[in-house]
């Protein structure tokens, strides 16, 4: 189990599994439950799952390794991590800014999830007022008015704060050890209900058979290497801000295995209930796919036709609503509360401020930043949400060429030998280093440049 070193007063996780289900939480996000689905139906089901899951291995995990072990290595927030790396002093500067570059990705991509996270727990409020038979209330979570917009965004800043203030092991590994299991336990739930609907087996049949001329597609590689890389938040500094609480006594290409086999678990899960979803509601009479095979609404997906699915079903569809708005904000509270542990944890190391006014603080001040989006949400929201997962998306490529080339091979192996002392004797050990310096960097230019194409 992980212990915190007597040389150092940094919390660590308590223990291994505590530590795999918060740092898969944080990668389970809406990205996997909304994301992955969506991209599965729009590029041919079966042929971009298998493309992804060998993307995943041959992109994400060995980034995943590189930035947990810069955590790990630097004991501290992504900043102070980044300027552990190298003794020169203006590798030190620019280090220090690919930290600041890396932060800014998490409080960005919390402005816009918030309000997206704000909408899952008014369809969950406006689920059980539906069962309950309170109409009005119900229109009122239904809606889209600005009011319902903010009491959603506002409760969803509340939960998070709530959770980071308890700190490493009070917060984010007690909540994080209670949510995850919640989430498979409800998709598993909601999975055997959806298949025992009409339509259901055909959408699985479109899941799980690839069809293997669309697997060389160019489309298809990059949608599924992009959704791999954004599955695993590389480049986010959730990854390397939870590697920094890592005992040095724990096996870390493990751990990074672990937590990415539960992320894609999550992913490969959801296709597993969204797909056939889809499939019921299309034989009722539900419109998804346009005339020339694409997704209708792709973006809006679990927004519409999923609600119009349970609308179908009467009472029973009523309750696995519940279940399943319930079930999208445990993924999305799962993530947020990693990116606003990004800068809580930099404040309160570097000013050496206590967890709980830090917490509130900067979750207010993030908070108000989303209350602009919801006044001008028009204007705002789609701009805020391409320049999170766009435009700041090349920080990944920074974080990847930093512990390529500038991380030197020497001092990257002594930090993986730690937790694993035959690290360089296994084929993954003697070609890590090499590949994270020259593959890793190519693969992530590659995606970068796609989503700009």
């Amino acid at each position: 189990m992980a212990q915190v070193d007597s040389s150092q007063s940094r919390e660590h996780f308590g223990s291994r599994l505590g530590f795999i289900l918060a740092a898969a939480g944080a990668a389970v996000g809406l990205g996997n439950i909304w994301g992955f689905p969506t991209q599965a139906a729009s590029n041919g089901g079966g042929a971009f799952l298998l493309v992804y899951l060998v993307m995943i291995l041959v992109v994400a995990f060995p980034m995943l390794v590189v930035e947990m072990a810069i955590g790990r290595h630097g004991q501290a927030n992504p900043v102070d991590s980044m300027r552990s790396l190298t003794a020169n002093s203006i590798g030190k500067r620019v280090g220090a800014a690919v930290g600041w570059i890396g932060l800014s990705v998490p409080s960005a991509v919390l402005a816009f999830y918030s309000i997206v996270g704000g909408w899952l727990i008014c369809f969950l409020l406006g689920a059980v007022t539906d069962v309950l038979g309170m109409e009005t209330a119900t229109a009122w979570f239904k809606g889209s008015s600005i009011e319902r917009n903010l009491f959603g965004t506002i409760t969803f800043y509340v939960l998070t704060i709530l959770i980071v203030q308890g700190g490493v092991k009070e917060g984010i590994e007690k909540w994080s050890t209670r949510l995850m299991p919640a989430l498979f336990i409800l998709f598993g739930l909601l999975f055997i209900y959806i298949m025992t609907q009409s339509g259901a087996m055909e959408g699985l049949k479109h899941y799980l058979i690839p069809d293997f001329e669309k697997v060389m597609d160019r489309k298809l590689i990059l949608a599924a290497m992009g959704q791999g890389f954004f599955s695993l938040t590389i480049g986010g500094c959730s990854m390397l801000i939870y590697g920094s609480y890592l005992s040095k006594k724990e096996n870390l290409p493990k751990m990074a295995m672990n937590v990415t086999l539960v992320d894609t678990a999550v992913a490969f899960i959801s296709g597993l209930v969204v797909m056939p979803a889809m499939f019921v509601a299309m034989q009722k009479g539900v419109q998804i796919y346009a005339e020339d095979g694409s997704l209708l609404s792709s973006d809006t997906l679990v927004f519409t036709v999923l609600p119009l699915m349970f609308d179908s079903l009467g009472l029973l569809g009523q309750l696995f609503a519940i279940v399943f708005f319930l079930l999208l904000t445990i993924a999305a509270l799962t993530s947020s509360i990693s990116m606003l542990e990004c800068p809580v944890a930099l404040v309160s190391e570097r000013f050496n401020t206590k967890r709980t006014p830090t917490s509130w603080v900067l979750g207010g001040l993030i908070a108000l930043f989303s209350v602009v989006i919801v006044y001008n949400f028009g204007e705002l929201f789609g701009l805020v949400a391409m320049v999170a997962t766009q435009y700041l998306q090349p920080a990944a490529l920074l974080f990847c060429l930093f512990g390529g080339w500038v991380w030197n091979r020497h001092s990257k192996i002594k930090e993986l030998e730690q937790g694993c002392p035959e690290f360089t004797q296994g084929w993954f050990g003697k070609l890590w280093p090499t590949y994270v310096k020259f593959v890793c960097p190519i693969l992530v230019a590659t995606v970068i440049w796609a989503s700009f194409g």
